[in-house]
């Protein structure tokens, strides 16, 4: 059984992983994909979107004789990302409350 990914889980994943640094789409799939199933063509659509909401900027790096697009951080970006992960906290507790008896063991 799997558990559905929300817009938000999937965007806080996806600023963590470019936190770690600048990256491009495909590795940004294959870190996620260690965790939950993604296709790229479900990955672009939340780059464009958090890109466009100023929490990751692009630049494009020559690599092989073609360009590539680098995804980067801004600072709003690191903001948004301390707050999902403080809301990650919480909302983890609670649920673990709930499936293990109210044990703190993961």
């Amino acid at each position: 059984m799997s558990f559905p990914i929300s817009a938000g889980l999937l965007d806080a994943m996806v600023l963590s992983i470019v936190d770690r640094g600048d990256t491009y789409g495909y590795e940004i799939t294959q870190y996620i994909r260690n965790a939950v199933d993604v296709s790229e063509s479900t990955l672009y659509p939340v780059l464009r979107r958090l890109q466009k909401s100023e929490l990751l900027e692009t630049y494009d790096r020559e690599y092989m004789g073609r360009n590539r697009r680098y995804y980067h951080v801004t600072s709003k970006g690191v903001s948004a990302l301390s707050q999902y992960r403080n809301d990650w906290h919480e909302h983890k507790k609670k649920i673990d409350s709930i499936l293990l008896n109210g044990s703190d063991k993961a």
